[in-house]
């Protein structure tokens, strides 16, 4: 019985999405700029905390000036949610967001092809402004065309979303091109967008850009990278420092725009000592989720096992280097 409950689950939100894709196309306003990547709050007991999605969006826009979100994704310990999790998130972040925020993105990316589809077709219901999925990465795809079957398998079920690939070779283990994904993926998947390139290949990231198309966003995921990227033509940046240097990033790409490299080189330069520093002190995402938690103020609770909860102690010398290399915006 619940495998006939899950296939009408899947018909019924097939049959929704189809009579979308005929009413409204993939949406044409283009990703740019900042893109958070959040933070999954939770209580002290270890569950998803709803409740503190609605101050960090305000905390985000009144004091990070950052007006996109990438949600449930490395950043977010998406692969240690549940679906059930994960699709409480993006409903969460999508209703909090109206009116305050530019775009949700949400990753849906999972090892099972499933649940990827659940995903997707759970973030086209719900409002998210776009759909990213990564590598699956316990069984690893063969190479350039099998990640983009599976790629294609995703995207199909959510027509309607604007499409993003998220490229991150180090977490996953795939070690294919971004290059090589991009290749004709149009022609398998209409609705593709762009890409969420977390890797340190520039020349790979390069030739995204240089073969990209005019409505794709290339966007960088290596935050101490930023300014290189954007010289190779990056539109916009996705990383979990944004949450709380997102204020100073944006003064980085407004020196950049205006053609200020010495401005925008002290501003990476400034990001690099602090991340340089917080590395020695044993800088992961449980110490990177307390720094923020200091920072911000916001009640995020610990990360979830395997990550380890960072004590306040071990997070306060990185919080004071932040302070005297970053004052208040």
């Amino acid at each position: 019985m619940a495998n006939f409950s899950y296939l009408g689950y899947i018909m019924d939100a097939l049959c929704r999405v189809t009579v979308m894709s005929v009413m409204d196309p993939v949406a044409d306003k283009k990703l740019s700029g900042l893109v958070a990547a959040t933070f999954t709050p939770f209580t002290t007991e270890g569950e998803i905390n709803l409740s503190e999605i609605g101050p960090y969006v305000d905390y985000l826009t009144e004091k990070q000036h950052v007006k996109n979100i990438f949600v449930n994704g490395t950043t977010g310990e998406s692969m240690s949610l549940s679906v059930a999790e994960r699709k409480s998130l993006a409903e969460e972040w999508c209703q909090r967001a109206k009116g305050k925020l530019d775009q949700v993105i949400v990753h849906v990316g999972c090892m099972s092809l499933k649940d990827s589809q659940e995903l997707a077709l759970h973030a086209a219901q719900v409002g998210a402004d776009g759909i990213a999925v990564i590598a699956p990465s316990f069984f690893k795809p063969s190479g350039a065309n099998a990640l983009k079957m599976f790629l294609q398998e995703v995207a199909k079920v959510a027509p309607t979303l604007p499409f993003y690939y998220y490229h991150i070779p180090a977490v996953t283990g795939v070690n294919v091109l971004a290059r090589d994904v991009l290749e004709d993926i149009e022609k398998l998947i209409p609705s593709f967008r762009g890409v969420k390139f977390s890797g340190t290949d520039l020349m790979d990231f390069g030739q995204c850009v240089s073969s990209g198309q005019p409505h794709w966003s290339i966007l960088y995921g290596v935050d101490e990278q930023l300014l290189a990227a954007l010289a190779l033509g990056a539109q916009g940046a996705v990383g979990s420092t944004y949450n709380y240097l997102g204020c100073h990033v944006n003064k980085l790409t407004s020196a950049f725009e205006e053609g200020d490299l010495v401005r925008a080189r002290t501003i990476q330069f400034k990001m690099q000592e602090l991340l340089t520093y917080a590395i020695k002190h044993g800088f992961n995402l449980g110490v990177n989720k307390q720094l923020m938690i200091e920072v911000s103020g916001l009640r995020l609770g610990p990360p979830r096992l395997p990550v380890m909860t960072c004590p306040p102690s071990q997070a306060l010398p990185i919080v004071q280097k932040y302070h005297s290399l970053f004052p208040k915006c």
